[in-house]
């Protein structure tokens, strides 16, 4: 029995790895130079390969589908990931929030160590353009590439969605899938930086907030929360607090985002620590009096929302414009115009519709034989490494069931 897997990436290679020990033979087709091209950019290049939340928790971090990957992620642990990378010759390391890393911060020692696991006896890397699934008697039969046929007996695609297209992901699999009879849910930026209609952003670029929280809105309704890091850039924020964000952000609609400067403080609580810098600094200038409080960029940004006058002493603003500066202080705003394009983005959401794939096997429902695995699938999921483990996860199942 012979196993085609399209795609030496994530899921590509544990896909093969898995599908070595059921198939006699196994060819992974890869149109780039090198398996994992763009495993060896994530985590900024030191590859977050999972998050140690227990499966429970990891799930509620799937926006779309997560009932989907229940059998996956259950089959095929964090756990399991760690011990067979570590197994592989590459220790790991927990960071914060529960991130797992290589011990060396060295992505391509993480694709070594996937290909090591990959590339038994009986698999066979070759270089080749995946164009077509073959269908015969009603089955997935073999790969058609532009070196030529490859007949097989199952055929796992594992060609990733579109983001970061320089690295392979073309979305070529949609068309593939596609041919073969299966539904295209449309593929949209997802963990993607977010572009705002303020125009201040580009002032403060480059500044990175690190314990700001963020209530994202769409209308009067809060569609998302968060504390921790974001960075504001020249066409407006980025971070993981927004990519996270902008996984929530599907619907159409005009999204605003509110920063709270200062999570830590009650408004009261603020309030009392304004009018303490306020006494403090009296005689100074409130662009002066508020470098306690704010990073030297976003002074001018605050007391131009707040109405205040910057050139006026501390000793002399009134009660009222202090309240208006506690309240951009606890919640500054931002006019969301749309998403960076999808070649930005960390993932892509939509995919191979999941109805029409067994999640307890990954086979396709539509053409048996035909297996599919990671970003390719309509299932995402936050920044924190869980998009990877849907990718080992779902590549173990196709692997394990070819």
């Amino acid at each position: 029995m012979r196993t085609a897997v399209i795609g030496a990436g994530a899921a590509g290679l544990i896909a093969a790895g898995f599908a070595s020990r059921h198939a006699d033979e196994v060819i992974l087709i890869e149109h780039n130079e090198t398996v994992g091209k763009k495993l060896r950019i994530t985590g900024k290049g030191r590859c977050n390969i999972t998050n140690i939340a227990d499966t429970a928790e990891a799930l509620k971090q799937y926006p779309r589908n997560a009932k989907f990957l229940y059998s996956a992620l259950y089959s095929f642990t964090n756990a399991d990931i760690i011990a067979l990378i570590e197994e592989n010759g590459v220790k790991t390391k927990v960071e914060r929030g529960g991130r797992v890393f290589p011990v060396s911060d060295r992505a391509a020692d993480v694709v070594g160590a996937l290909k090591k696991f990959a590339m038994k006896e009986n698999v066979r890397l070759i270089k080749a353009d995946a164009k077509r699934i073959i269908v015969k008697n009603g089955r997935a039969a073999g790969v058609v590439t532009d070196k030529g046929e490859i007949a097989a007996d199952s055929v796992i695609i594992c060609t990733g969605g579109k983001s970061y297209p320089r690295t392979g992901s073309t979305g070529a699999g949609y068309k593939m899938a596609e041919k073969a009879g299966h539904t295209i849910i449309e593929p949209k930026p997802s963990l993607v930086p977010l572009v705002t209609e303020e125009e201040w952003v580009r002032d403060v670029m480059g500044l990175s907030l690190k314990n700001a929280a963020i209530k994202v809105k769409r209308g009067k309704k809060t569609v998302y929360e968060d504390f921790g890091e974001m960075l504001f850039t020249h066409f407006g924020v980025s971070g993981p607090m927004i990519l996270s964000a902008s996984a929530h952000m599907r619907d159409t609609g005009k999204y605003t985002i509110e920063i709270d400067l200062k999570p830590a403080l009650s408004r009261e609580k603020l309030d009392a620590r304004v009018l303490r810098d306020f006494e403090k600094y009296r005689r100074k200038r409130l662009v002066h009096a508020l470098g306690d409080l704010l990073p030297k960029a976003l002074i001018p940004v605050v007391t131009a929302l707040s109405g205040a006058d910057g050139e006026k002493r501390a000793a002399d603003i009134t009660r009222a414009e202090r309240a208006a500066i506690v309240n951009i202080l606890k919640g500054l705003p931002l006019t969301v115009k749309g998403f960076r394009p999808i070649e930005e983005a960390i993932v892509t959401s939509g995919g191979v519709k999941t109805d029409e794939i067994n999640p307890s096997t990954m086979e396709s429902k539509i053409l048996p034989g035909l297996f599919f695995a990671g970003e390719i699938i309509d299932a995402d999921g936050y920044t924190g490494g869980y998009n990877l483990q849907m990718a080992f996860s779902t590549g173990y199942l196709a692997g394990t069931n070819v």
